[in-house]
């Protein structure tokens, strides 16, 4: 069990690395096209940072919002609290905010930028449909996010993203002055058609890798999740359990939205073939192998 949670901590990060490689290569292209211009990929970067730094602080009351989550307590939803205030007692985390979403989807995710201000959000049909073993199965895995901040890691992720889609714009949409000044220099229409072809290829493909590497490192922590759920409550084959029903149950959500879709703990979209290449959620029969191969491993 240790081993999977080090396993897809590693993975991460090699997945941000290449990120940044991404993004550092996009940026490079975009200043050698535009005569040398390296302002322009610094300008992107500390917009982009600003940006992200904005959403980090803001981005767990956004989510609530989009969600329409309404805030409960121990008297109003005595078992949902009573299950999240054991695993903060067993973890020792902080208790976090509880949220209920009237939703007949069942589903969850957690947000908030460290344990100290986090929130945790179910839908209504979660309980119907749970067991408690079931339903602390889901808590862990949501409560895991939390302890393994990673809301830092998506908004880093979301930094990088904002770059890209900075500098591919610039790349689209002043390509041709670049490459004309160029071809000036050089001599030939022929190499203004090189520098054009360049900056539309590099404008349409860097946001479809940013894409796929996001919803790679968003995979890679519900794995993350899924094995620290499994850590804490000693019943892997629990959110097993509930997976399958997330799976039988599962519907598109009332109030889903794109920009939060990777949150959930289940996919609220239901995307289609050629969506699944960017779901921001690895498969759930996949997500259950593992967790029954966990469970062996007791």
């Amino acid at each position: 069990m240790y081993s999977a949670i080090a396993r897809n901590k590693r993975n991460t990060w090699f997945i941000l690395i290449a990120f940044v490689v991404i993004l550092g290569a996009l940026g490079a292209l975009a200043g050698w096209l535009f005569g040398n211009n390296w302002w322009i990929t610094g300008f992107v970067l500390v917009f982009a940072g600003g940006y992200a730094t904005i959403q980090y602080f803001t981005a767990d009351r956004q989510a609530i919002a989009l969600s329409g989550a309404f805030e409960v307590d121990k008297q109003s939803a005595p078992r949902y609290y009573r299950l999240v205030e054991n695993l903060c007692i067993t973890t020792g985390t902080p208790m976090p905010k509880l949220y209920v979403v009237e939703d007949p989807a069942p589903n969850a995710f957690a947000t908030g930028r460290d344990p100290d201000h986090a929130a945790i959000t179910v839908t209504t049909s979660l309980f119907e449909i749970m067991t408690d073993r079931e339903l602390e199965g889901v808590l862990a895995h949501e409560l895991g996010h939390i302890r393994n901040y990673d809301i830092r890691v998506s908004m880093l992720v979301f930094g990088l993203v904002v770059a890209i889609g900075l500098i591919a714009d610039i790349l689209l949409r002043v390509t041709f002055f670049g490459g004309a000044r160029r071809s000036n220099n050089q001599g030939g229409g022929q190499a203004q058609l090189v520098f054009l072809l360049l900056g539309i290829v590099a404008a349409i493909v860097a946001p479809l890798l940013a894409g796929v590497v996001q919803a790679a490192i968003s995979r890679q922590r519900e794995y993350l999740a899924d094995a620290t759920s499994a850590l804490t409550t000693r019943d892997p084959d629990g959110l097993a359990s509930a997976l399958n029903k997330l799976q039988t149950y599962g519907r598109p959500m009332q109030k889903a939205n794109t920009s939060m879709a990777h949150l959930w703990i289940a996919d609220p979209l239901r995307p289609n073939a050629l969506e699944r290449m960017f779901s921001t959620h690895p498969p759930i029969p996949d997500r259950i192998e593992r967790l029954h191969t966990m469970g062996g491993s007791f």
